[in-house]
């Protein structure tokens, strides 16, 4: 029988323990950092099957080996936090956790990896290592950069990981060649001024209209800064100024997001930031403080992991259920995973075909259930596809 027959047999005849994971996984989610709970369910399933997880050092996440110790080691990523979401679906699994809800599919990863790891430990041998990590924190951005640190990359050789789009229909795949999602970065200014009577705008800073030129011109300016090819977009979330209509404020607010396709684009970003601004307000007579906190670089998927996951589509899956994809403009830390080892993100279709798909980080959200052997198949299909390209 061949291997991905084997782990095809295994999904089939597991589907009903997937989903029962699925589910309870989807009642009871924890956000990042708090995915304790999740972390013992989990260990708890591959202990069952006599593996040896390891609980990464902050208490959640954890990592496990299969296979031989030496050679090749292709790593597999899912994330285990939820979100601060309150549950719309009416789903008769729904969260039981007020306010925290599986919005972004980590249910679906966590359960499909679960199938995948038991599925590949269950075959005769491995042709390498493979490492199953499951990371706390995705949605804050900071749980592969502890991992990295907890050292889950050493003698790694490629990473994949899936990713739930409610955009492809269950049975296919899909992946962005090079970049396949953008830097975020969070740009907060504090601006100040001596304030004064509205009528007066000529005896101090006018501060408002300070704001104005930075929300207005700073986006555009990186437009003209940037390779239009890497530039991706400034949005404003929050704007504070005054409280009066004839008083010039004396400080205000400005916050928003910033979303680079570009590994070097996002290097260069908070010293071009930086500069602009000071630029915008020099003539203005209002201060400034700027707080540029970074968030995550593009993941950049490399050409031969690309292939790897269309021949798994193709010979795992079947004709016609590789789909690709362009950049997206969402953050994903999987990017810091990409500074140790090449790899791709992989997305996972979940959507059944019945009405409009939901998408993510919403309270509707929705994923299908017979995505679950699916993810399990690929998962496992990357793994040994990758490991038998790493030995030729």
């Amino acid at each position: 029988m061949l291997v991905r027959d084997a782990v095809a047999e295994w999904a089939a005849a597991h589907t009903d323990d997937l989903v029962a994971w699925r589910h309870h996984l989807h009642r009871n989610p924890e956000l990042s950092h708090r995915e304790v709970r999740t972390t013992e369910f989990v260990v708890g399933v591959l202990r069952g099957a006599g593996l040896d997880p390891v609980v990464l050092p902050g208490g959640t996440g954890l990592v496990v080996d299969l296979g031989p110790v030496s050679g090749p080691t292709v790593a597999l990523r899912a994330d285990l936090d939820a979100l601060p979401v309150r549950e719309e679906t009416g789903l008769p699994f729904a969260s039981e956790t007020d306010g925290v809800m599986h919005a972004c599919g980590h249910d679906v990863h966590t359960a499909a990896l679960l199938g995948a790891t038991l599925a590949l430990a269950a075959l005769p041998e491995l042709p390498g290592r493979i490492r199953v990590l499951f990371q706390p924190a995705e949605e804050v951005m900071t749980g592969a950069l502890a991992a990295v640190e907890a050292g889950v990359m050493t003698g790694v050789d490629r990473i994949f990981m899936l990713h739930v789009s409610p955009q492809l229909r269950t049975g296919t795949i899909g992946v962005a060649s090079g970049s396949a999602t953008s830097s975020s970065d969070a740009i907060g200014i504090r601006f100040t001024g001596p304030g004064g009577h509205s009528s007066r705008p000529h005896d101090t800073g006018d501060l408002v209209y300070a704001i104005g030129l930075v929300a207005t011109g700073l986006p555009g300016l990186l437009t003209r800064r940037i390779d239009p090819l890497n530039a991706g977009v400034l949005v404003w979330g929050q704007v504070e100024a005054g409280y009066a209509a004839n008083v010039i404020p004396t400080a205000g607010l400005l916050r928003g997001t910033l979303r680079l396709g570009n590994r070097q684009a996002w290097n260069d970003a908070p010293d071009l930031v930086n500069e602009l601004v000071d630029a915008l307000l020099a003539p203005t007579g209002v201060g400034h403080e700027l707080d540029y906190a970074r968030g995550v670089p593009p993941v950049v998927n490399d050409a031969e992991s690309v292939s790897i996951a269309r021949h798994v589509a193709d010979e795992v899956i079947g004709a016609d259920s590789f789909v690709p994809l362009t950049q997206a403009g969402a953050g994903e830390d999987f990017a810091y995973y990409l500074d140790h080892a090449p790899g791709a993100l992989v997305s996972l279709g979940v959507w059944d075909g019945e009405g409009e798909p939901t998408g993510v980080h919403r309270g509707t959200f929705r994923a299908d259930d017979a995505a679950l052997p699916v993810g399990v198949r690929v998962y496992a299909g990357l793994a040994l596809e990758a490991l038998a390209r790493l030995r030729v």
